[in-house]
């Protein structure tokens, strides 16, 4: 067992010790850690309240702080939802997330097309992976995701998604791998996480998003045009803490002179879906880092 297999176990076992807890002493635990990082560490404190203050300009000081506030519990919150994935049953899991449009996917899923699912870092994206149980086809499911550069931290994540038994697909490898597996007949519903910042040296295609002049990733519709896929969004709402609502819908691209049609109408869906709860976004991440010409504008 090579070295970083060996901490990736030992960090298991933690973890495995605290998934055992029950969600209300995980919860004692996300309000001391938000406590921690929101008042004495001040976590990406200026970032947050930099992109809420551009994103709202039409709320006040007071209103900026409380969601502030929120989003900080929420994303502690997250920290022991996602541990607790290491302990917890199907039926305790679907106890906490209700999903609707399920008969969506079986429908479009009928003429043996890939299904390609556009959502956001909203709410808990590491408990996304429930829906797969609430359709019969595809019957094979996959998901994009970027490797934590932790090579530590990246195995822990791995194991922790693998409990929903979906391909982990590395985003570099996406194309290659989605093209096989349609090549060789195999239907697939893929989900792409697509409201992340692309890289400073693919600031190619922007609009307007959440008030702010963004850049955004055209990878998700390019392989899905390529493949013929159906594009779905799935919406995320939290009623109480530890619930979630996944709700399947199908986008309808905007029209067809505009470029990236579906990508610009999931951005549109997304920025809906935000504004209805906006403390459930994942906010630290310092989306509008860079303008149209690479220079960073908005510091960490």
């Amino acid at each position: 067992m090579n070295t970083t297999a060996l901490k990736a176990n030992v960090v298991l076992t933690l973890l495995r010790l605290i998934a055992c807890m029950p969600f209300r002493l995980l919860y004692l635990i996300s309000d001391a850690i938000c406590f921690i990082i929101q008042r004495i560490v001040r976590y990406r404190w200026y970032v947050i309240t930099g992109n809420l203050k551009r994103s709202f300009p039409e709320k006040n000081e007071t209103e900026i702080k409380e969601i502030t506030s929120r989003f900080y519990h929420h994303l502690c919150d997250c920290i022991v939802e996602t541990i607790k994935l290491l302990h917890i049953s199907d039926l305790q899991l679907e106890q906490h997330i209700r999903v609707l449009g399920g008969d969506l996917i079986e429908n479009l899923a009928a003429d043996d097309r890939p299904i390609i699912v556009f959502l956001g870092h909203y709410g808990n994206w590491e408990w996304v992976q429930e829906v797969t149980r609430h359709y019969r086809r595809p019957a094979i499911n996959a998901e994009i995701y970027r490797p934590v550069k932790n090579a530590v931290m990246n195995e822990v994540m791995r194991h922790i998604r693998g409990r929903f038994r979906t391909q982990p697909i590395p985003q570099k490898q996406a194309i290659r791998h989605l093209l096989r597996m349609n090549k060789e007949g195999r239907q697939f519903l893929v989900g792409f996480i697509a409201d992340q910042r692309p890289n400073s040296k693919n600031l190619y295609h922007w609009t307007t998003f959440l008030n702010q002049d963004t850049a955004y990733a055209t990878g998700g519709e390019e392989i899905g045009l390529h493949l013929n896929a159906h594009f779905v969004f799935l919406k995320v709402e939290k009623p109480q803490r530890g619930h979630y609502v996944m709700t399947f819908q199908r986008i309808q691209p905007l029209a067809e002179t505009t470029e990236y049609p579906y990508t610009l109408q999931f951005l549109h869906l997304m920025e809906e879906n935000i504004r209805q709860e906006p403390a459930y976004w994942l906010w630290s991440h310092n989306r509008w880092e860079f303008d149209r010409e690479g220079n960073t504008i908005h510091k960490k």
